[in-house]
């Protein structure tokens, strides 16, 4: 399955240009370019294909040797000086993101880039978590939390600083399916343009455009029931394999010795 999204004529939300990108000694992207402005976008693809390079790139965390990303037409790593709060980013571990010792005062952090008061800001995160039937949350220590609940306060700290692009990085692999289902309603909800990375495949298969990266390389790129579809095949074609290679040994009794 080839790209089908073309250069449109419009300024695109989020624009990555002839990227390359090296790790080390690794390439992780090779001349990339995509045009995302989709307000739903999946992310696929195997351990180690780019998704969460792309992801860095995006939020200005990584620079690449050549090439441009560009978000809302800003270069990305100029994003947190010149309009901080534009792009916000949920990392696979929440512990990588949390940086406060309570829930409210995570909470609050993203409300920073407003300029308003800590006092105001917690007053709000309070609010906030009531709205969400999560007030008895606010005052609770991080440490007290379990690792899903801790990805949830990620995802509430996004929800109350609101960014107009969110990357969420793995956002279901710490979450029971209540969680799951609950984080799929937000998503669906959201005003924001979302793009997710993610293994389970249910999350984003509905999804209007789904990137499946091979490597560092765009394998697929189109609606996201085809793209899942795509993918999933090309694993199970991949699984056969490798199970024929196990049972491939020699023959019973050959090169055995008495």
């Amino acid at each position: 399955m080839s790209p089908v999204h073309a250069k449109s004529n419009t300024t695109p939300l989020l624009d990555i240009q002839d990227v390359t990108l090296v790790r080390g000694t690794c390439k992780v992207f090779d001349a990339l370019t995509l045009q995302l402005n989709e307000s739903r976008i999946g992310l696929i693809g195997d351990n180690g294909a780019g998704k969460s390079s792309l992801f860095r790139m995006i939020c200005g965390l990584d620079a690449p040797q050549s090439g441009t990303v560009r978000v809302r037409t800003l270069d990305a790593h100029q994003v947190n000086t010149k309009r901080p709060g534009l792009v916000g980013m949920m990392f696979q571990n929440p512990d990588d993101q949390i940086i406060f010792p309570t829930v409210e005062e995570e909470l609050a952090l993203g409300l920073s880039p407003s300029g308003i008061s800590r006092r105001e800001a917690i007053g709000r995160a309070r609010v906030f978590l009531t709205s969400r039937g999560l007030a008895h949350w606010s005052e609770r220590t991080i440490g007290s939390l379990s690792q899903g609940q801790r990805q949830h306060v990620c995802w509430l700290a996004l929800m109350i600083a609101s960014p107009e692009l969110l990357l969420l990085d793995e956002p279901f692999a710490s979450l029971d399916l209540p969680g799951q289902a609950l984080l799929g309603i937000d998503i669906a909800q959201a005003s924001q343009q979302v793009i997710v990375s993610t293994h389970l495949l249910q999350h984003v298969r509905s999804f209007e455009r789904v990137i499946w990266l091979d490597k560092g390389q765009v394998r697929a790129d189109g609606p996201g029931p085809g793209v899942c579809a795509a993918y999933e095949s090309d694993v199970a074609v991949r699984l056969a394999a490798q199970a024929l290679s196990f049972n491939d040994g020699p023959a019973d009794g050959a090169n055995s010795s008495h």
